[in-house]
């Protein structure tokens, strides 16, 4: 009987034991859990959090609209978790006389852009030194940031590339094999000049569909005036083609894809197809890295996104009359001095804007003083067809001025 009474104590002990060690340790969770230190529960929280906890996230939102205050409705469990700022990367690619035409092309781009804006600049190897000393006096852009690269092409056909077309041209043709970090970028030429944000430009990456990778605007608006329909000797996208000086790509979805083509029933990664289209087309082909585009998205259509002519507004939309609708409407998002026009007396219209814009400076008095001045030289230029409709050259660029001094001071 003691046997026994021995044993029923013995399991009373265990028991009162094992339950003062289960509500010591209850009493530890409930202290960490009211803000004490650190610990493994700590950590896995922060894991669940991403971005290392939220400290890191906090930090992270501030550079952005998306703090807890912006979103009053939402519980500090979405709060903390915003993203970073998302930043803009242009590419362009300079050589010979194309310095001050480059540097006008990036202030016209800086002085509307909202979004952070990496700047990719290919140039040949004597214009580096220019472009550090002009670069390097917009530090106080906190914005801004730029990289140099040489001009660079594949080594057993680099000279071929090299004079395709004009010089360095096609070296937009291998910015997704370069720029292998990059995900997304916008190409421009040396002779674009940007009248609203480009961060309007660079949303338009969200409306791509599944298929799209990359977006162009068309060579023509009037198939009569049209070059690619009237005298093209190979095949080119849609009923006039498109024009790559302002060009936007998923390059993380370009370097994935395989092209369909006329050289083999196999479909062919971007870097593998470049060099065969080449050798197919080079005694076909006028304008170089341009129709070898034309050629890919002939034979890929699914794969192009068309954004209307006001985003890439030259010469041709009215040289002979008024063709871009939409840019009657709206004025001109984007415009593109090809054919020189910036440089001599053609296209007047076109010199005056490049003039204004070129001797902008940041200071907000001079941005604000620009449009008047602008407006009586182009009133000057209405004896040509582009000079008869001077309004449209001044029409968003007019509101993208009054939006800039509408925006917070941090944001411009």
């Amino acid at each position: 009987m003691r046997r026994y009474l021995r044993v029923v104590v013995l399991c009373l002990a265990c028991g009162f034991c094992s339950l003062l060690y289960a509500f010591s340790q209850l009493a530890v969770s409930l202290e960490e859990g009211a803000g004490g230190g650190g610990g493994k529960p700590q950590a896995a929280a922060a894991s669940w959090l991403g971005g290392g906890g939220r400290g890191a996230a906090r930090g992270a939102g501030s550079a952005g609209p998306a703090g807890p205050a912006a979103h009053p409705g939402r519980s500090d469990r979405y709060s903390v978790k915003a993203q970073p700022v998302e930043r803009m990367h242009l590419a362009v690619v300079a050589c010979g006389e194309r310095l001050q035409e480059t540097v006008t092309m990036l202030k016209s781009a800086l002085i509307f852009s909202i979004k952070p804006l990496q700047v990719h600049i290919f140039a040949e190897d004597q214009l580096h030194d220019s472009f550090k000393g002009i670069l390097d006096s917009w530090s106080f852009l906190q914005t801004f940031n730029y990289s140099l690269y040489p001009i660079t092409f594949p080594s057993e056909n680099a000279v071929e590339w090299k004079k395709l077309f004009k010089p360095c041209a096609s070296q937009r043709l291998f910015l997704p094999l370069i720029l292998k970090d990059v995900d997304s970028l916008l190409y421009v030429d040396t002779d674009i000049l940007f009248l609203r944000p480009i961060d309007d430009i660079w949303s338009l990456l969200k409306k791509f569909n599944s298929t799209q990778i990359a977006a162009m605007a068309p060579e023509h608006e009037e198939p009569r005036i049209g070059w690619y329909n009237r005298f093209a000797r190979h095949p080119y996208y849609g009923k006039t083609g498109v024009n790559s000086g302002v060009m936007l790509m998923n390059m993380t979805r370009m370097r994935r894809k395989y092209f369909k083509n006329d050289m083999t029933a196999v479909r062919l990664r971007w870097g593998d197809i470049l060099m065969p289209l080449l050798k197919k087309y080079k005694l076909n082909i006028t304008w170089g890295d341009q129709d070898l585009l034309n050629i890919i998205f002939f034979h890929n259509p699914e794969s192009l996104f068309v954004f209307p002519c006001q985003w890439n507004y030259r010469p041709d939309h009215c040289i002979y009359g008024s063709n871009c609708r939409e840019a009657e409407e709206e004025g001109i998002f984007i415009l593109h001095g090809n054919r020189g026009v910036y440089h001599d007396d053609k296209q007047p219209a076109f010199r005056a804007v490049y003039e204004a814009l070129r001797n902008c400076s940041f200071e907000d008095d001079n941005i604000r003083s620009l449009l008047k001045p602008l407006e009586l030289e182009l009133q000057k230029t209405v004896h040509t067809y582009c000079g008869k409709s001077y309004k449209i050259f001044i029409k968003q660029l007019a509101k993208s001025i009054q939006d800039r001094y509408t925006r917070p001071p941090k944001e411009r």
